[in-house]
């Protein structure tokens, strides 16, 4: 189930503008009133030449005006000028608040660049020595989030230190559900096992010689689009628009015009579903089967219309239910976009989800690239996506020899974290995602997780892909401290009788800690929620 989850140049052109305008209004008023006066004057000592003095002091009196009218202009544009020249002037070196500087700036995205939280991991290296957590204040903090009347009596909390010293708790060694925090733990695991910088490529091969026959073969892109390539976005990365061209130009350099289809989703073999998953899956609004290929992570919809109305592909916010057979609606897409190359396609339907349709004599023919893995897991865990999720458990057990099934996949992360260092004990998985019932899990096991995310190393994707609250993913609405923002990365968790959270966190007073909070059966779902997003961002003060 989803997630629950100074003033400005032109504000001083208006001032300026403002009082000039007052100020012009003013000098003529006051200069009409004076030359009225005069002509008064005037018209009262000589009235024999009344007329002829009147027309000439009214004369003077217009030109006069009219000249001082356009010397306020004037000075009032110079002054205008200025102003805004000593902002800019002053913006530029610092003096007061504005976007433009002298000085280096290092522009990093800490969403989208890996780099960027490989420094957030060197920064807490670095923390070691920072000031030790107030252990009181610690656990005053979660005495004020576990009686909060809505929060209920089956909650478990720990917080530690950067050493994975544990500061404050509340009933941490009892087995809770986690909902979708445990992808943390598929996350972990992946990051440390699969080369993160390699991608899942789609293929078309040529069966012979003639390349009469043709094979559409997937290796796991279940973010593939409808159109051409994407380079801006990881959902459409590879796009099947370029794979049908690619593949049109190399039938016809052989002179091939007319082709059979079939179609290779063997990779994840017969069993594409966790035992499980059905129970929570609903209408099939959370999970589509583990697929070789998908469009769109297989939510039904056409997804070229969708990004015609402005939509982004990345959307963290969009859950239309989900194909449960999206090898065939590839295929299918496939077949109309090679057609509109000039290519006359036969198929029949044929899909093989067991053997491995490619021959000794196969060659590929054209092939289109995901974004990397260390994307794609980002987008999972700021997505909370359980099918992408779920996928990763299947990789990770494809890459450590387990078999190649839902079992397989649980199996890999439980034997992954132990050799990483983290206390498994009263860990039960019923899927990688945290999607199926009956999951159980230590908030201990959670908060050890988050320590690795801490550490510079191969596992550090799993800490890029981590929501920012107040910034991005399924926790950007969760910050209740504007003074906290950008300092806590979470994962969120959600399901009917479960709402949890886990994250490590930038004290203001030097050096990071990590916490786990699993609240099950929760009086007030809301309440619950609320009282969680209160204790988090509380949590930098530490």
């Amino acid at each position: 189930m989803r997630d629950v989850s100074e003033f400005s140049d032109s504000d001083i052109v208006k001032n300026i503008s403002s009082s000039d305008s007052s100020s012009s209004n003013s000098l003529s008023s006051d200069t009409s009133s004076d030359f009225s006066s005069e002509s008064s004057d005037k018209s009262s000592s000589d009235t024999s030449s009344n007329n002829t003095l009147s027309s000439s002091s009214i004369g003077r009196s217009r030109n006069y005006s009219y000249k001082l009218r356009w010397f306020t202009v004037i000075v009032s544009f110079i002054l205008s000028i200025s102003v805004a020249f000593s902002y800019i002037l002053f913006d530029i070196y610092d003096i007061i608040p504005g976007p433009l500087t002298i000085k280096s700036v290092n522009h990093v995205n800490p969403i989208e660049r890996e780099d960027s939280f490989l420094s957030v991991s060197s920064v807490s290296s670095q923390a070691e020595a920072g000031s030790s957590i107030d252990k009181d204040s610690a656990q005053s903090l979660i005495k004020s989030l576990v009686e909060d009347a809505g929060v209920g009596n089956d909650v478990s909390v720990v917080i530690e230190d950067f050493h994975g010293n544990v500061v404050a708790t509340h009933n941490p060694d009892i087995p809770r559900e986690p909902a979708s925090t445990l992808k943390t733990l598929t996350a972990a695991v992946a990051s440390h096992t699969l080369d993160m910088g390699s991608t899942l490529d789609t293929f078309v091969y040529a069966l012979n010689a003639k390349a009469s026959k043709i094979v559409l073969k997937g290796n796991g892109d279940m973010l593939l689009g409808a159109g051409e390539n994407d380079i801006n976005h990881v959902n459409g990365r590879a796009g099947l628009a370029t794979l049908a061209k690619n593949t049109a130009i190399a039938l016809k350099n052989r002179g091939v015009s007319s082709v059979h289809l079939s179609v290779d989703d063997s990779l994840f073999g017969e069993k594409r579903y966790p035992p499980l998953v059905h129970e929570n899956n609903e209408g099939n609004y959370y999970y589509e089967p583990t697929s070789s290929m998908a469009i769109d992570c297989g939510r039904k919809r056409n997804f070229n219309y969708w990004l015609s109305l402005g939509h982004d592909a990345d959307d963290l916010d969009d859950y239309p239910p989900l194909d449960q057979n999206q090898p065939k609606k590839v295929a299918e897409t496939f077949v109309d976009l090679l057609s509109k190359q000039g290519i006359s396609v036969d198929f029949s339907g044929e899909i093989s989800k067991s053997k491995s349709l490619i021959t000794a004599n196969a060659f590929p023919i054209a092939h289109v690239s995901s974004a990397t893995l260390s994307e794609i897991l980002g987008y999972m865990l700021r997505r909370s996506d359980n099918s992408l999720a779920e996928e990763f458990g299947r990789l990770t057990a494809l890459a450590k020899g387990e078999s190649n099934s839902p079992e397989g996949a649980i199996k890999s992360v439980v034997e992954g974290l132990k050799k990483l260092g983290v206390n498994t004990e009263g860990l039960h998985m019923s899927d990688c995602s945290g999607l199926s019932p009956k999951s159980s899990l230590r908030v201990t096991t959670l908060a050890q997780v988050q320590l690795l995310n801490l550490r510079a190393g191969k596992g550090s994707a799993a800490a890029q892909g981590l929501a920012l609250p107040g910034f991005i993913g399924s926790a950007r609405r969760l910050l209740k401290d504007e003074s906290a923002l950008g300092m806590i990365r979470v994962k969120t968790g959600s399901l009917d009788k479960v709402t949890s959270l886990t994250g490590n966190v930038t004290r203001k007073k030097g050096g990071t800690l990590v916490f786990a909070v699993v609240v099950n059966n929760p009086k007030s779902h809301g309440m619950s929620f609320a009282a969680i997003s209160k204790f988090m961002s509380a949590l930098p003060n530490l």
